[in-house]
């Protein structure tokens, strides 16, 4: 009969390992990619994740995408075992997954979960005492077997009844890359993804941002949180947000983003951003939005400009001075 296995996979080099390292123990594995509304994104090179189809089809292992939605924004809201330096919840972020992935496991019969995780790769949820934390809390404590660094570890249940063999585990450990990339020569891999740029709530300034969305929005919806990734952003009021474009492809994604009641600002005839705003009294705004506008456009050494409203109602054009930097320093987002 063969064995199953449930793979927490990222894309990356450490999660195709685990499951090669399983393939080759006849172990079919079934490979859950977790997407959330913060940048563990398949498509986005600024992903906690890569796009993981190439290497589910390369390696014919079956591929699952999961996305948690709001489990994982309660999580990040408030985290039972806290955040880490910024908003990351990494301890409960790695127990939800395994919860799920434990769900999954149940679901189709299989023997155990994997993971790409090396132990203290990670400072906050790859520590010995945290893993076994984590392990405990998901409810898969013995069933949870990471490749990389078994032979450093337990052994787990499927260790020890047999269904694989520890002996040919490894046992890495830290931060350096250098034993997966002796491993990925030794394996004839010389095409794989580099290291995935981490999670969005690592990032400082991201995180400042939502912070004061929560403050604001304590029930933000998925265009509230797609906004954050983007432009400029600045706080009028608790119930309008301002976001000025930084770029053509910003620009274009501000405009897709645009709901009913938002106003967008463009300066006329001239390089300019897309400024959005949003919330229940952007109309109000409209000023400010302008003069933020025109203070980032190609006018911006003029003594007015003139912007034009592409959403609202009650203006269609309006002239303004461009903001100084007390008001930028004002409003800004810190």
């Amino acid at each position: 009969m063969n064995r199953k296995a449930i793979a927490l996979f990222s894309g990356g080099l450490d999660s195709t390992f685990a499951v090669l390292m399983m393939q080759k123990q006849n172990i079919d594995v079934l490979a859950i990619t977790f997407l959330t509304d913060f940048g563990c994104e398949i498509g986005d090179s600024s992903s906690c994740s890569k796009d993981p189809r190439p290497a589910a089809a390369r390696f014919g292992f079956d591929l699952k995408l999961c996305h948690l939605g709001q489990k994982f924004v309660e999580i990040v809201k408030k985290p039972r075992h806290g955040h880490g330096r910024n908003m990351n919840p990494c301890i409960d972020c790695r127990i939800l997954m395994l919860r799920e992935a434990g769900a999954f496991m149940e679901m189709i019969g299989a023997d155990f979960v994997i993971t790409g995780e090396v132990l203290g790769q990670r400072p906050m949820s790859q520590q010995r005492h945290t893993l076994n934390l984590i392990e405990r809390e998901s409810g898969l404590a013995g069933f949870v077997v990471r490749p990389l660094s078994a032979r450093l570890l337990p052994a787990t249940v499927p260790e020890a009844r047999g269904i694989i063999d520890r002996e040919s585990l490894l046992a890495m450990s830290g931060r350096t890359r250098k034993p997966q990339m002796a491993l990925a020569r030794e394996l004839g891999l010389t095409d794989y993804p580099s290291p995935a740029g981490g999670c969005l709530l690592t990032d400082p300034i991201y995180s400042r941002r939502l912070r004061d969305l929560l403050d604001a929005t304590p029930n933000p919806d998925p265009t509230d949180l797609g906004l954050l990734r983007l432009g400029r952003h600045f706080r009028p009021s608790g119930t309008c947000k301002i976001i000025v474009g930084r770029n053509e492809t910003e620009n274009n994604a501000l405009e897709k983003m645009q709901r009913p009641g938002d106003v967008l600002l463009q300066v006329e005839d001239a390089g300019s951003p897309l400024v959005l705003l949003t919330g229940l009294d952007a109309g109000k705004h409209v000023d400010l939005g302008a003069s933020l506008c025109a203070r980032y456009s190609d006018l911006k050494h003029r003594a007015e400009v003139l912007v034009s409203i592409l959403g609202g109602a009650g203006y269609e054009l309006v002239r303004s001075m461009p903001a100084d930097e007390d008001i930028i320093e004002r409003y800004r987002i810190q």
